[in-house]
């Protein structure tokens, strides 16, 4: 049960550090990103591509950001001539070329069968203090990532974002960039998620193609909408429910006796039908975002 628990833990907190890239994007720009996958599936394979070659895990997470950031910057610069919607299938394209590149390319990703045997970071411990020592760093992560995020989300940088989001005339008369902007945001929320990419890669002792379909992205924006979009706790939140709900299906499985895919059916319909009571009752998420108003 408490391999279970460190498990679901450790899990939650990559997705939670993905969601708060994607909640940089999307919640606070306002920036539709239906690839936003890549950037994890982008630190995994840099990870294990240096350990194959010989470099530390280490080297590999900052490869692996560096790239995502780079993504970034060129999908932003891409997509500036783009309206919101087409500009949100074109990120949703380019994670699908970038999927099939790595299934493709077997001489650098493994190809289908990905690349494996990468070395978890705390391999030296005994168990269970390895998977507790593993747990504790993501949750640091997590916690520096938060506290970062939610600082810039209060600062200069964050109002611009917000302005850019509500009214993107204004903030290009008030000489804002609007440009500048999204491309900074794509760029800080990249190399967040590349880092739990890394994470991923490391706890699962795997990268591979599979990290990278559609499916998870949109697991990504279910977290955040159910959270609150442009809420930093918020976002947290949607995390933990969406992951208790994961983990809690396996139990009903044994409770019930039914079979693996009925589960997977089960699993997917109470993510949906989360998702659909809080777009009825709580458009704005659990712990919506708190607008200052300035009074007329």
């Amino acid at each position: 049960m408490s391999d279970f628990l460190i498990s679901s833990f450790t899990i939650a907190g990559i997705y939670a550090l993905m969601a708060l890239g994607l909640n940089l994007q999307a919640g606070w720009s306002g920036l539709l990103n239906f690839g936003h996958i890549a950037f994890a599936g982008l630190g995994a394979y840099a990870t294990g591509i240096v350990i194959q070659a010989g470099g530390s895990g280490w080297t590999g997470a900052l490869v692996g950001v560096g790239l995502a950031m780079a993504l970034g910057w060129a999908v932003a610069r891409l997509g500036r001539q783009l309206g919101s919607d087409y500009w949100g299938i074109a990120t949703l394209a380019i994670a699908e070329i970038l999927r099939t590149i790595a299934t493709n390319e077997g001489w650098l990703t493994g190809g289908a069968q990905g690349i494996s045997a990468i070395p978890s970071l705390f391999d030296g411990l005994p168990r269970p203090w390895n998977a507790v020592t593993f747990l504790g760093l993501v949750l640091a992560v997590v916690a520096v990532a938060a506290l970062s995020l939610r600082r810039v989300a209060n600062g200069r940088f964050g109002r611009a974002l917000r302005l850019m989001r509500e009214e993107p005339q204004l903030a290009a008369c008030m000489g804002y960039d609007l440009k500048s902007l999204k491309t900074r945001a794509l760029m800080a929320g990249a190399a967040v998620t590349a880092l739990a990419g890394s994470l991923y890669a490391h706890y699962m002792s795997f990268a591979g193609p599979d990290y990278m379909v559609a499916s998870e992205t949109f697991l990504l924006w279910t977290m955040v909408m159910i959270g609150g979009m442009g809420n930093t706790a918020g976002v947290l939140v949607g995390v933990l429910l969406v992951q208790a709900a994961y983990s809690a299906v396996p139990f009903a499985k044994d409770w019930f006796g039914f079979g693996s895919d009925l589960a997977g059916a089960l699993r997917l319909g109470l993510i949906g039908l989360i998702l659909l009571a809080c777009l009825l009752w709580r458009s704005e998420g659990l712990v919506p975002e708190k607008l200052r108003k300035i009074p007329a």
